[in-house]
């Protein structure tokens, strides 16, 4: 086994949808993988829940992160070196409300990060995103969306 390093020039780049996604790598000896994600002003994901549990940490921004079920939404506001961790099966989203891009490192599950390679593309997409064909990936990688109502 040797060391392995990733740099902006090495690094794999994906798209989705309005979301610039960098691939780390992963944990030797876990199934944990790691992502450097872009998240500009007016982007995020609609309420949704998956098995995969999720850390978030914040670099750069303000992200809002959500929870959803019985008398909530719980809102939280998540500024630059701070962590955000969100269980397995918890209703929730995310979202940049601020005029400032977001960056964050993301610690994720291979579900996950197979649900942002099938979604994904190398050029940044133009125009209305292609609903049908991220629901049909959610469906394929075990991620359900929830109404707002949830």
């Amino acid at each position: 086994m040797n060391i392995e390093m990733t740099t902006a020039n090495n690094a794999e780049y994906l798209w989705a949808v309005a979301d610039r996604i960098r691939f780390l790598g992963g944990v030797p000896g876990s199934d944990l993988e790691l992502l450097d994600i872009e998240v500009p002003p007016g982007s995020g994901t609609p309420p949704h829940i998956h098995e995969s549990p999720e850390l978030f940490y914040i670099l750069e921004g303000e992200l809002t992160v959500r929870q959803f079920g019985a008398g909530l939404p719980q809102v939280i506001k998540a500024g630059p070196s701070t962590s955000v961790r969100v269980p397995s099966r918890v209703p929730h989203n995310y979202s940049n409300e601020s005029d400032n891009p977001i960056r964050m490192l993301v610690m994720l599950a291979p579900s996950m990060i197979a649900f942002f390679r099938d979604v994904g593309s190398v050029e940044r997409p133009q125009g209305t995103p292609d609903f049908a064909r991220i629901g049909a990936a959610m469906d394929r990688h075990g991620i359900e969306a929830l109404s707002m109502a949830a």
